[in-house]
């Protein structure tokens, strides 16, 4: 065992941010306009600064070959490469690129797509590496205070775009491009998915990534470079879903930086000595890998800071020479297992322990890295921390942190008990993002205390004082057993269990939902116990999207129309600016460019459709999506019964009644986590209706079911902007928030949805008359669960069922839907819930009546248009720039750190 007595990385710079190496080599013989076969501009690109939000960011175009030099401190000042953003400087650093990095003949460029997307992503990437070292040394001479994001998942999409625009290279970019016979749209498409997340955690940590830049913010975000992903999606011939790791890195990572002079020890396991000495059975190293994100408007590039588990002795020479090949690298097998899957799946007790040590892994590196700067920027008093760093958990994924910090403190630090947690209380803010009381994690105190003994102690001491100081308070002490870091014999006499949840509570100075509702259901069901005795903790940050990748970027033609009818790019900046768009919604004219280019964006995600599934669509049919996780409180199985109505309609009309049927497509897109029956089986519910309905002659056009395979960012990039109703369908009182329908929205796409999560808040802005609510409210659903016993559906749901029971869609015979079924209009209901606990059921009339007025609606364009107009219009308010700044004013107290201020 090795006895650990002090921790921090082998070597971290003060300012941790040493630039990307750039090559400082100029084109040998051939001139740049042999090289490309054609001719080059040979004078530099010129173009009026924009003025983004308040500030003027001037951006640099050729200049003079730097100065010669004879001494380190000379080319350093004088510049050692030429980073100019000019075509020219960017075609010498692209064909730079490709001869030298790439490792290809300049002169195949234009026949090598992938080789030539590489060469000019290190392009970008080293003018963005400029400016990311640029921005951590001012935060370093500034000593701000920081903010930390811990996050299991960063949901990131491609970068090449969101760099080029925010580097705003856009135009020099596609010029230099045109040169070698490629649009941007080529390169973009040649850019894997970073697979660091699923769903919208993942892509919320994303987006507030984009807002932090944005803002100037001196921020880190924290997670774990995942090798593999989660897993990539595939619809095999039989309609099931398979997973298959996501090789995304194949081809390396051209954004991102490895530090391999940066990493720290993570223990696992061993015991803790009568001295209180941790003794760790094994120890791995968290290396960082750096990922500069770009704001807009600003020079700021704040870091995405991943960490990857390797191996402290990797390789096992003897064992290799006495023939033991496998013993020889379990080692490292073992390590790197830590950092290879996005949520392993859980339903082993091997599963469960690797989530256990993913979570602790990130989470110890991270306070790890966050003490080593506070150290180099040369403070010596603990109590200081608080002000110089605030630390958001992203969900309960991170909450190993604050045992941790305690232990960093008092066993490594030295610091007094009493003092480190009145500062680790000081430092932690906790984001809750479900409603559900199974998705709050809980840990067997048999699997926690051997793989953390150490932790396990620490939050028995917390426990114990917190459970001293709610019995001061009188409490309850049944509340008591449910309020505690450590409930006891939760699961059987002696099976006690570690509370994510509580622990978070506990240990932070403050809670936060994720939209109002969501805010005012926590303090009433799942943390109802802590909002009775600390009322103080508890805020709203209702979540946003960034206006940049999802309206900006992913839709162009849109983004420029609104520029040139508001008269400037401003809006990108400060989404409210979008309000001034309402008056427009009512000019004929405007309605038709509106609307010209919503039927664009269908084209394309037609065609994008065909490539993906083989399905042709029409594009003049109704685009219907719905596009999240599949999980039943989403309950894209309702989505899939009313397609089944829709379809069975269909059969029974005349031609005359086809003949006024509003053509529709229905596409639903998700994965489903390689535990998750259920979601499973819808998936394949999903996929025999649309391998039905989709060869029927008799439907034709009227309606199409589509399964979107292995959804991700760069999908959602063509979907959204296509998209024309989205599906928001909740049952009440179960999305935290949801921010697929900010984004939906703001690209003119009409919600029907509940009145769950940010649905409200949206109507609220946009009017609830803009789109189409339906279902039970969050105020009745208690009752109504109250009653399903009683309750009996509708004769078209009970059809449905029995459709599907009797084999329309196959598998009768396997018995393969039953549990769906079972789900449903079971006795006793099935997988762990009692009989239609989402509603499916109560809700389903209201939902087809909502659907029979999204179809009149459809049928008059310049209506639909109109209330489209009006929903973009009114989506200011959900921009992650309003979130973070609520953020940081109202949680961290950070402030804007901006590159080039005093």
């Amino acid at each position: 065992m090795v006895k650990i007595a002090c921790t921090g990385a082998v070597r971290v710079a003060p300012s941790s941010t040493a630039a990307r190496s750039v090559s400082s080599m100029r084109l040998p013989a051939r001139s740049t306009s042999q090289l490309l076969g054609k001719p080059v501009v040979s004078a530099p690109l010129t173009r009026p600064s924009i003025n983004r939000r308040t500030a003027v960011v001037t951006k640099s175009v050729a200049t003079d070959p730097p100065p010669s030099f004879t001494t380190l401190d000379e080319a350093i000042q004088g510049g050692y490469a030429d980073l100019s953003s000019d075509v020219d400087s960017l075609a010498r650093s692209m064909l730079t690129h490709f001869q030298y990095t790439v490792g290809e003949d300049p002169k195949s460029i234009g026949d090598k797509p992938q080789e030539a997307y590489r060469a000019l992503a290190y392009t970008v990437a080293e003018r963005l590496a400029a400016r990311f070292k640029k921005t951590q040394d001012h935060f370093v001479e500034k000593d701000p205070k920081y903010a930390y994001y811990l996050s299991a998942e960063f949901l990131q999409g491609r970068s090449l775009l969101n760099a080029v625009e925010n580097l705003d290279l856009d135009s020099e970019v596609r010029a230099l491009l045109a040169k070698v016979g490629y649009s941007l749209e080529d390169m973009v498409q040649q850019e894997t998915d970073a697979a660091l997340g699923n769903g919208g955690l993942g892509r919320l940590a994303a987006c507030f990534l984009d807002s932090m830049a944005t803002l100037d913010l001196p921020m880190f975000g924290y997670g774990i470079r995942y090798t593999y992903g989660m897993f990539k999606q595939r619809i095999d011939e039989e309609g099931f879903q398979r997973e298959g790791p996501d090789y995304w890195l194949n081809y390396g990572n051209p954004w991102e930086i490895k530090r391999p002079e940066t990493k720290f020890p993570i223990s696992f396991g061993g015991e803790v000595s009568k001295t209180g000495a941790w003794e760790p059975e094994t120890t791995v190293w968290a290396v960082a890998y750096d990922n500069p994100i770009p704001g807009w408007g600003t020079e700021n590039t704040i870091n995405l800071r991943l960490w990857a588990a390797e191996a402290v002795e990797e390789f096992d020479l003897v064992s290799f020479n006495d023939g033991k090949y496998p013993e020889a690298v379990e080692a490292r097998a073992q390590a790197e297992a830590i950092s290879a899957v996005l949520y392993p799946n859980d339903d082993t007790q091997e599963g469960k322990k690797l989530r256990l040590k993913q979570q602790y892994f990130f989470t110890s590196a991270s306070l790890q890295d966050i003490i080593a700067r506070f150290l180099a920027a040369g403070h010596t008093n603990w109590d200081d921390l608080p002000n110089h760093a605030c630390v958001q958990l992203n969900d309960t994924h991170p909450t190993c942190g604050v045992a941790e910090l305690m232990r960093l403190l008092v066993d490594v630090h030295g610091v007094e008990w009493d003092q480190a947690w009145g500062i680790t209380q000081q430092v932690f803010a906790y984001t809750n993002h479900t409603v559900l009381p199974e998705a709050l994690e809980k840990w067997n105190a048999d699997l926690f205390e051997p793989l953390l003994p150490r932790h396990y102690e620490i939050i028995k001491k917390i426990d114990a004082a917190f459970e001293k100081e709610l019995i001061a308070k009188k409490v309850d002490k049944k509340v008591i057993a449910r309020m505690k870091p450590i409930w006891e014999d939760a699961w059987g006499p002696g099976e006690d269990v570690v509370q994510m949840a509580s622990l978070a509570m506990v240990g932070s100075k403050c809670v936060n939902g994720v939209a109002a509702v969501h805010s005012e259901i926590i303090k009433t069901t799942v943390l109802k116990d802590f909002y009775a005795v600390m009322p103080e903790k508890f805020q709203n940050k209702t979540n946003g999207v960034t206006q940049r990748r999802w309206l900006a970027f992913c839709n162009p033609e849109l983004r420029d129309l609104i520029t040139e009818t508001l008269g400037s790019d401003n809006w990108i900046g400060n989404l409210n600016d979008l309000t001034a768009l309402r008056p427009y919604a009512e000019d004929p004219e405007f309605r038709a460019k509106w609307r010209a280019i919503k039927h664009s964006c269908k084209v394309r995600l037609a065609q994008w459709v065909k490539e993906q599934t083989g399905y042709t669509i029409s594009s003049d049919s109704l685009f219907d999506v719905q596009i999240k996780r599949i999980h039943e409180y989403k309950r894209q199985y309702l989505n899939i019964i009313r397609c089944i109505h829709t379809y069975n309609t269909i059969l029974k009309m005349t031609p005359e009644e086809k003949a006024k049927q509003v053509p529709k497509v229905v596409m639903i897109g998700g994965k489903a986590a390689a535990g998750y029956a259920m979601a499973k089986k819808i998936i394949k519910l999903i996929t025999a209706v649309a391998d039905k309905v989709n060869n029927d002659p008799e439907v034709g056009d009227l309606l199409k079911v589509i399964f979107i395979p292995n959804y991700n960012v760069s999908a959602a990039e063509i979907l959204i902007p296509g998209t024309e109703l989205s599906e928001q369908i909740s049952t009440a009182g179960t999305e935290a928030s949801g921010t697929s329908n900010m984004k939906f929205a703001m690209n003119g796409a009409l919600l029907i949805g509940t009145m769950d999560g940010a649905n409200i808040e949206i109507w609220e802005e946009i009017g609830e008359e803009n789109g189409f609510v339906f279902g039970a409210t969050v105020e009745e659903v208690d009752g109504l669960l109250e009653e399903r016993d009683e309750f009996e559906p509708c004769d078209d749901f009970t059809a449905v069922m029995d459709a599907i029971k009797e084999g329309e869609f196959g598998e009768e015979d396997s018995g393969y839907f039953d549990m769906l079924l079972d789900a449903i209009v079971g006795e006793e209901g099935a997988h762990y819930l009692p009989k239609d606990f989402y509603l499916l059921g109560r809700d389903f009339p209201s939902y087809l009546e909502a659907h029979e007025k999204v179809d009149e609606l459809y049928k008059d364009q310049e209506e639909w248009t109109r209330r489209s107009i009006l929903s973009a219009a009114g989506m200011g308010k959900f921009s992650t720039d309003r979130t973070i700044a609520q953020y940081a004013e109202e949680i961290w107290d950070v402030k804007a750190c901006r590159v080039g201020s005093d």
